[in-house]
Formats: structure tokens, sequence, C-alpha cells
């Protein structure tokens, strides 16, 4: 979801500057890009401090950002680049989709609202559905069975190293966005397409990795 159903990063960096300014984290910046697509349990659990551990529960911290994040991406939400007329072509041709994603619910149902586009997915997992967050690929395996499809018939979408090789445990086919890393650096992941937005991918070129 993010970083692919919506070009979120920047909103992101700027919600860890705000979070991590209120309590005097120092230096998270040089590790944020290594969780990019971890749950925030595995992202809190790297970056916090050990002096802040004890304050609250990584679960409550992990509330009090996507509050904040929440707060600050409500007025300028979108969906991404070419989006929807691809959710489209895929409802038209009877395609079945799911989010599968290590945010909270409320981030899930935040942006599928927001966006305009919950009516196009049919599962939904999100990080409190499963045990084990991205790269292990519990999620998409998860969306998988619940879809009522084998792993080798689904295909994924998506931007950060972790879920991209979550979807590869998986044994599914991916196409990366490049939204959160360098086309160079998402190439190197072996994902089967890499594209810039949605506007560069279509039904037909889908079709023809199965």
């Amino acid at each position: 979801m993010d970083g692919v159903l919506v070009n979120n990063m920047p909103v992101h960096m700027k919600t860890f500057e705000i979070f991590f300014g209120r309590y005097g984290v120092e230096r998270w910046q040089e590790r944020i890009a290594e969780c990019y697509g971890m749950g925030n349990d595995d992202i809190l659990d790297r970056l916090m401090p050990d002096n802040l551990r004890g304050v609250k529960s990584l679960r409550e911290w992990g509330a009090e950002k996507e509050a904040l994040y929440r707060e600050l991406y409500s007025a300028s939400i979108e969906p991404h680049t070419g989006l929807v007329p691809l959710l489209e072509a895929l409802n038209n041709e009877g395609i079945t989709c799911a989010v599968g994603s290590s945010a909270c619910l409320e981030n899930v149902e935040f942006v599928l609202e927001h966006c305009h586009i919950g009516g196009f997915f049919d599962v939904r997992i999100c990080g409190d559905d499963v045990t084990r967050c991205k790269p292990d690929p519990e999620i998409y395996l998860t969306a998988a069975k619940r879809l009522g499809n084998a792993p080798d018939e689904c295909l994924v979408f998506e931007d950060a190293k972790a879920g991209i090789e979550a979807a590869q445990n998986a044994g599914m086919k991916v196409v990366a966005l490049t939204t959160s890393f360098q086309r160079e650096i998402i190439a190197q992941t072996g994902a089967d397409i890499v594209i810039d937005d949605f506007t560069q991918i279509d039904t037909a070129r889908l079709k023809q990795l199965f």
C-alpha cells in the first residue's frame, strides 16, 4: 500500500521527523531506509533508543506515530498516478485484488477511503492480521488464501526491498515501483517488471508474466 497505492513516503518521512523530534531521537535518518516495508513494531524496535523503550510499548509508540501521519496526510492524499485506471481495467476483466500491507488497519482504511478505491479490493490484509511482517511472506500468502488463489497465480505490486523479498518468498511475480528507491537499486531485486508509475503498465503486459 505505502509507496504503491499512494506515493506517501515523503509524508512518512516528515512524520518520523516530527515524531522522533518530540523525543530527542537522533541519527534515525541513517537507518530508516533499511526499514521500508516493515511493520511499525519492527521499525520502532530498530530505531527507538533504549531509554525510551520502557516509557510506552512499541504498539503505543506506533499508534502515536500513525495518528500523526494520518493528520498530516489527510488534506493532500491522492491515488498514485495511473492507479485508478488500472484498477478499473482489472475489475472489468474480473481479476480480483487484495491489499497486503504491513501498516495498521487504521492506515489501510484511511488510504482506501480517502482515495475512494476501497471497492476495488476483495481482500484487505494488514499488519494486525499476521504474526510476521515483511520480508516474511505471511502477508502475501494470507492474501492469496483469502482470494482463493494459489501463490503462483498471484502478482504483487511493491516498492520496498522487504516487500519484494516477501513476494518472491511467497512464490509470486512482482512488479516493482520506483517510489522509494532508485531504479538501479530496485532493478537489482530481481523484480519481474520495474515501473515508475501505473501509466507504464496495463493488463496485457501483466498477463504476459503468466
